[in-house]
């Protein structure tokens, strides 16, 4: 009898066992499968309530309706008034506890913006300008400001822009220098919404940075104001702020290196209005130096012949007038890694256009070639043709043919076929194309409309990919016709040329400096093969800028 009971018993607990570790297992199991989830943790409950008045209490519990985590709360979260102490913030399970170090002020309306500080814990979603209003008198401040901001050369919404204003008694002091108190972020399209503001009278700037820090501290940043201080006694709202990267105040080289192949590159913060690049040192190294620049003017690049050099030396100048210098070292042996190589004129299906001879632009100075070492074949035959330098660009050569439409060519560049500056040949090469046929491109005839003959207008043609391909400064109702355009889609845009230079400025904050408007022809413009097409476009009159 006892020995059944025993297996009995052995039985029971190898079933328990069994059963405990199949739902043991699965009760750890995380669920597999299913959607995505996008949503951001919900509140469920506060305590006290939101927009409570009279508030005494020491601190606010927050419930959400999940797990949640706080990502940079010190830098996202932000109390208004502003208090001396920071509150502290305790996470337990599913509830935010927020403890005042600080006395608050009598009779006053507190914000407190999360920014996006609350995230889910699994996917981080973020729970983006949730506010907790309280006062601690009778009345709550409900005055707000709505708007929207977009980019100043696109026109486009900008979603993830903060928006902030300042009490104009404080706008000097703070802007720029601590992040503000009062901000939100703008949604998807553009739009933001400030609430329970107190009435008085503000700037409002709205800022795109990378770092979440929310000071208008680095020229790379887009930031965007109102010219004109916002007095507050009402709720305002149609409020257009426009994103641009500034001219910075004060000139600055950012980055100066030598390259893998012994170039020296050097951008520069702005523009530069006739840039120059003189070497000081070594100072017989000066009138042997190549320099050229990007189409934008705020970076330069130096070849120089003679590399037996530990330092170097170079004076920067705009108009002739010293701006700056710098000094880089590089060790007198040290080599460097040349690759000759070439790039052409071919459209993106790698054809030629009609009636255009090809361009080979090497990506070093050329010093010499040889042309014998040089062949061109049409349909499978060596053909003979002209090889002439370019004149305005060392780095480039002409291949002069009467390239027929439809035929096929290759351009065979043998070794050592070019020599550069530093006497480095080029590798085996070439590249096959076809001569592209006319009826492949149009004409398109623009005939522009201004409103005020007074004012300067640059008219620009772009591609698909908001490419400028051409600029034009005009001051009057005028034609401007674009002929051999490979067929597709183009846009154009007019930029309002406020200071009659040919070309968009931007704005600077600190002047109180506008960017010039940009207005953006609603219309895509569709170029049909061997079609000539007529748009006309009236230029708006210039908006005022607020």
């Amino acid at each position: 009898m006892s020995n059944q009971k025993s297996v009995f018993l052995n039985k029971n607990f190898f079933l328990v066992i069994a059963l405990f570790l199949v739902y043991g297992c699965a009760s750890i199991q995380r669920p597999q499968g299913g959607p995505r989830d996008l949503t951001p943790p919900k509140l469920l409950k506060a305590t006290p309530e939101n927009m409570t008045r009279n508030f005494n209490a020491k601190q606010i519990r927050l419930e959400f309706d999940e797990f949640y985590k706080l990502s940079n709360q010190y830098q996202e979260i932000t109390i208004s008034p502003t208090q001396e102490k920071q509150p502290e913030y305790n996470i337990n399970r599913k509830n935010l506890i927020i403890e005042f170090k600080d006395t608050l002020q009598k009779n006053t309306t507190y914000v407190i913006n999360f920014g996006k500080a609350i995230q889910d814990v699994n996917e981080s979603n973020v729970l983006k300008n949730f506010t907790y209003v309280f006062s601690t008198g009778p009345h709550i401040d409900s005055l707000s400001m709505s708007g929207n901001v977009v980019n100043s050369t696109t026109n486009e919404k900008e979603k993830e822009a903060t928006v902030m204003i300042f009490p104009i008694s404080q706008d000097s002091l703070l802007f720029g220098k601590k992040k503000p108190s009062i901000f939100t972020t703008t949604d998807s399209s553009g739009n933001f919404s400030l609430n329970n503001l107190h009435e008085g009278t503000y700037r409002i700037y709205a800022l795109k940075e990378a770092s979440p820090d929310k000071i208008f501290n680095n020229d790379a940043e887009l930031i965007a104001f109102s010219n004109k201080p916002i007095v507050l006694n009402k709720d305002t709202s149609n409020i257009k702020l426009s994103l641009f990267k500034q001219i910075p105040d004060n000139f600055r080289v950012t980055e100066k290196k030598f390259n893998n192949d012994g170039t020296i590159s050097i951008v520069f913060n702005r523009r530069l209005e006739k840039p120059s690049l003189k070497i000081l040192y070594p100072p017989n190294l000066d009138n042997q130096k190549i320099v050229e620049y990007n189409k934008t003017l705020d970076s330069g690049k130096v070849y120089m012949r003679n590399m037996d050099f530990d330092s170097l030396s170079v004076a920067i100048l705009e108009n002739n007038k010293p701006l700056d210098t710098i000094y880089q070292r590089k060790g007198r042996k040290e080599s460097f890694v040349r690759n000759l190589v070439f790039k052409y004129n071919l459209n993106r299906d790698g054809r030629l256009k009609p009636g255009n001879d090809l361009h080979i632009t090497a990506n070093l100075p050329i010093e010499s070639y040889e042309q014998g070492l040089i062949t061109l074949s049409e349909d499978s035959v060596n053909v003979t043709y002209n090889l002439t330098k370019d004149t305005a660009d060392i780095k480039s050569v002409y291949v002069k043919y009467r390239f027929r439409p439809g035929r096929k060519y290759q351009l065979l560049i043998n070794e050592s076929a070019f020599t550069d500056i530093y006497g480095d040949k080029n590798k085996k090469t070439g590249i096959p194309f076809e001569a592209d046929k006319p009826e492949n491109y149009s004409t398109l005839t623009l005939k522009v409309t201004v409103p005020d003959t007074s004012k300067s207008y640059v008219v620009e043609l772009l591609d698909a990919q908001k490419v400028v391909l051409r600029s034009d400064a005009i001051t009057k109702t005028t034609s401007l016709t674009y002929k051999g355009y490979l067929t597709g889609k183009y846009n154009v845009r007019v930029v309002y040329d406020r200071n009659k230079n040919g070309r968009w400025d931007s704005g600077n904050v600190k002047q109180r400096l506008q960017p010039e408007n940009i207005w953006i022809y609603d219309k895509e413009i569709t170029l049909r093969p061997n079609w000539e097409a007529e748009e006309p476009i009236s230029v708006p009159k210039e908006p005022v800028t607020p």
